[in-house]
């Protein structure tokens, strides 16, 4: 991450206000990320006396609606339809910025910001600004109490499949997939928080990833132990102690059942970091640890290797890493199969779970792997269909199970979109269906590194992939805007789905709901987010939850980098939480969290 600039400047892009730089290390050496996951949010820069210098001038461009089918990417050595010219400073959401030229409203390459947002905090008198925006209008139906959404019908679209007992990311799953969704719009949108657990000082950097959320309960890793929290005032509902750090989590929860993975120990002035080899499952409800394995290496040997990822499909628990993987029966841990590697030093180095489980496997050695995406049998682990990835690559990502969608960054090509320069697109066969390149960078989707359930901010269903937009300068003198928006998985091009954040504020995917699509919009620095609902027919936006604007919890709820934070939303409620715990920011007072959380209830 970059220096911030001087308090008498104002920050250069980002969410809300500027973050600290993130304290050195984080966790096991061979586990930090760019930039640290949640840092702390730093004191805001001063607002400037006068306006910032004017930038290059450009001449104005006609505004112009896009078109009913934009084109799937721009022709090259040109920016793409509507795309304005970069602008030399990106400006945090809120700032005034000097006034520029009209351009079409869409959405602009830029270089990336890393992180790409979540700072706030101090104690220093911020500049309040009127908070632009309009109620976004709705179709209801008045049933009881309450109010529902009129969503279109489903019309037999390829909607994402779910397996039994599976569900959507760290949530109790879509109850209609494929319908209208079956979120509840509340009788008052306007939140308030639910609680905010303060996050444990420590002075080295812990991992605690994972949060989960059933119809009762939310659930979240915490040093040394998985908590759960009751939705119905926040307060602790059950404690499930692991006498280790929680170092790897699933993202879905099945049968309110999810996987994690823990430390051998706690550790210890002799031993600072201990292997992070033990698997287990939690079921959510009761808050209770079912059962606990390790797997073997391969080679032989009765050490347990060292996991760095684990994911649920079905009844399949399935954890892996560099050093091997094997698959646990979700409800007794009985063993199912263990990863293979073969003659010609193949080996799986992820999985992905959900509504299917699939591996990318690798073969060779360096520098010319070879690397195939595969569908598995979750019961067996036998091989169901195989695609073979572009030669070059050492590492992919998978976005989806089912379809099968893998990301890829060929040739470090990546622009804006972090670690992925390409989608694949895989039938069920595994035969490639389309490619959908990201390189003109107007998108912002982001891989990681190594693992293969990876990625954010994209969003498989209704036969599409939605994901964000760059951000760019929005229609206002200040502040910055984004888009979500959609391709066919079928054609590989770019619809004409788009779902405006609005003026100051940014927006990406969640999760699906049925066919509608769940987005978080980040809130400007001096008001609160938004939940909303988009209909997959019409793009048409419902605000389910608008979050206070207060300084107290606009604050609290920017502390938490989007692109690294967990954000779970069902039935009103929603949970930001950070993965890691750390030493606090010596210049900043505001309180710290675990987790926040707001409820319309």
């Amino acid at each position: 991450m970059s220096t911030p600039p001087p308090p008498s400047q104002p920050p250069s892009g980002g969410f809300g206000a500027p973050q600290d730089p993130p304290p050195v290390g984080f966790g096991k050496p061979e586990d930090q990320p760019p930039g640290g996951f949640g840092g702390p949010p730093a004191v805001p820069p001063a607002m400037p006396a006068g306006p910032p210098p004017p930038p290059p001038s450009q001449p104005p461009t006609v505004p112009s609606a896009p078109p009913a089918a934009p084109p799937a990417g721009p022709p090259s050595g040109q920016p793409a339809y509507g795309y304005p010219p970069q602008q030399p400073q990106q400006q945090p959401y809120g700032y005034p910025q000097q006034p520029q030229p009209v351009t079409t409203p869409m959405y602009a390459a830029q270089s990336p910001a890393v992180p790409a947002g979540g700072g706030g905090g101090g104690n220093e008198v911020r500049t309040q600004l009127m908070i632009v925006g309009a109620a976004l209008l709705a179709i209801v139906l008045i049933v009881g109490g309450g109010l529902w959404y009129v969503s279109g019908e489903d019309e037999g679209s390829a909607e994402q499949p779910v397996a039994e007992g599976s569900a959507s990311p760290g949530t109790g799953g879509d109850k209609a997939p494929g319908g209208g969704g079956t979120e509840k719009v509340p009788a008052k949108t306007k939140s308030k928080t639910l609680v905010n657990l303060p996050m444990p000082e420590s002075a080295e950097i812990v991992q605690i990833p994972g949060s989960w959320l059933t119809d009762t309960t939310y659930a979240k890793s915490d040093m040394g132990k998985v908590v759960g929290y009751n939705l119905t005032d926040g307060s602790k509902k059950w404690e499930v102690p692991l006498g280790a750090n929680v170092c790897g989590a699933s993202r879905w929860v099945s049968d309110n059942k999810t996987a994690i993975l823990f430390d051998e120990a706690l550790p210890t002035p002799e031993k600072k970091y201990q292997p992070c080899n033990q698997v287990g499952v939690i079921d959510l409800e009761a808050g209770k640890l079912l059962w606990k394995a390790n797997a073997k290496s391969q080679t032989g040997g009765d050490k347990p290797i060292q996991l760095s990822e684990v994911t649920v499909s079905g009844q399949t628990v399935a954890a892996g890493s560099l050093s091997g993987g094997a698959a646990w029966n979700l409800a007794d841990g009985k063993v199912l199969w263990s990863a293979k590697t073969d003659a010609d030093r193949c080996e799986d180095l992820g999985y992905a779970g959900g509504p299917a489980l699939a591996v990318i496997r690798r073969c060779g050695a360096s520098p010319n792997y070879s690397l195939s995406a595969q569908s598995l049998d979750p019961v067996t682990g036998a091989q169901k269909s195989s695609y073979k990835l572009p030669a070059g690559l050492e590492f992919a990502q998978i976005v989806s199970s089912k379809p099968l969608v893998v990301a890829v960054d060929v040739n470090n090509t990546s622009k804006n979109a972090t670690g992925v320069s390409d989608l694949f697109v895989l039938d069920d066969g595994g035969q490639l269906k389309t490619r959908i390149p990201l390189t003109s960078g107007n998108y912002n989707p982001e891989c990681g590194a190594t693992e293969v359930e990876d990625c954010t901010h994209m969003v498989v269903g209704n036969g599409k992939l939605y994901l964000p937009t760059v951000e760019h300068k929005g229609t206002s003198e200040s502040g910055r805007t984004n888009e979500i928006v959609s391709f066919d998985l079928e054609t590989g091009k770019l619809t004409a789905d788009r779902a405006d954040a609005g003026e100051r504020t940014t927006v990406f995917p969640m999760r699906m709901d049925g066919s509608n699509l769940i987005a978080y919009k980040v809130p400007p620095y001096d008001g609160g987010g938004q939940v909303v609902s988009i209909d997959g027919k019409t793009m048409k936006q419902t605000v389910l939850m608008q979050n206070p604007a207060t300084k107290e919890s606009q604050r609290a709820e920017t502390q938490y980098v989007p692109n690294a934070a967990e954000y779970r939303y069902g039935n009103g409620r929603l949970f930001i939480a950070r993965n890691a715990v750390h030493s606090k920011s010596s210049v900043n007072t505001d309180p710290y969290y675990t987790f926040v959380s707001f409820t319309t209830g």
